[in-house]
């Protein structure tokens, strides 16, 4: 066990006096790479999910896309793309339908998983950065230090909780997953995935990634960075790529280093 700290961009500084208790210890854990699949490196990858073996990804720029991908080797079996005013971003699964987020138009939409045919629209305040969902709620990251949970039938905000490391708001959540009753979030522009307690919004566990990718695989390191989560519940395996990366990851988590 170890206490990182995330990037001071990722991490707001705390107003007021120093605390005069020593911070909690959060746990920080390394990765073993279990297998390695091919990914689209033109796909800038917002949104990650595993349904019955095949990947279905939402990626960004223009034009944004919905897509269904064989795992195995990375080919692209069915795409969806957004018209070119959007800005695609996070995407969940939620009782057979898949739901998409775009940056900063305030629009969703709702897609049938088995085709990506278009079902519906919604619409929500500000950006949309990551989602997921528990079962119950759909769970929103806008960049801000914020959770948002949404209504799945009429879209409608039921609740926030904000996001912290040792009592420090942590910003920049992007990509979102639901694994075992917690949210594991991408911190952007870091090599980092951070484990939060919903009912809290306490970060309980940081997931380091560094080194993941080889030095040079990517053309811009700013902006093709560590993005996509991907549970398999069934399975229990976890894959992770980024943006423009020419690979997906199959991980499994070893002990704080």
């Amino acid at each position: 066990m170890l206490l990182l700290a995330l990037p001071a961009s990722a991490v707001a500084q705390s107003p007021g006096p120093a605390a005069s208790s020593p911070a909690p210890v959060t746990p920080v854990y390394g990765y073993e790479v279990v297998r390695t699949f091919p990914h689209d490196p033109t796909a800038f990858t917002q949104g990650l999910v595993i349904r019955d073996g095949v990947l279905i990804e939402s990626t960004g720029r223009n034009p944004s896309s919905v897509r269904r991908v064989r795992l195995e080797d990375g080919v692209v079996l069915q795409k969806r793309e957004l018209d070119p005013e959007y800005f695609g971003e996070g995407l969940t699964e939620i009782g057979g339908r898949l739901v998409t987020l775009t940056w900063n138009n305030g629009v969703g939409f709702v897609w049938n998983a088995a085709d990506l045919s278009p079902v519906s629209r919604f619409t929500y305040a500000g950006e949309g950065w990551g989602l997921t969902h528990d079962g119950s709620r759909l769970i929103l990251s806008d960049g801000s230090p914020n959770l948002r949970f949404f209504d799945p039938a009429t879209f409608a905000e039921t609740g926030r909780v904000a996001v912290s490391l040792n009592g420090r708001p942590v910003r920049q959540l992007n990509e979102l997953e639901w694994i075992d009753g917690e949210v594991w979030a991408n911190v952007w522009q870091t090599h980092y995935i951070v484990r939060i307690d919903p009912a809290s919004g306490h970060v309980v566990g940081i997931i380091d990634l560094t080194g993941l990718l080889p030095a040079g695989a990517v053309k811009d390191p700013r902006d093709d960075v560590l993005n996509g989560i991907a549970w398999d519940a069934a399975n229990r395996r976890l894959f992770v790529t980024g943006k423009n990366w020419p690979s997906l990851f199959e991980i499994k988590l070893t002990q704080a280093r």
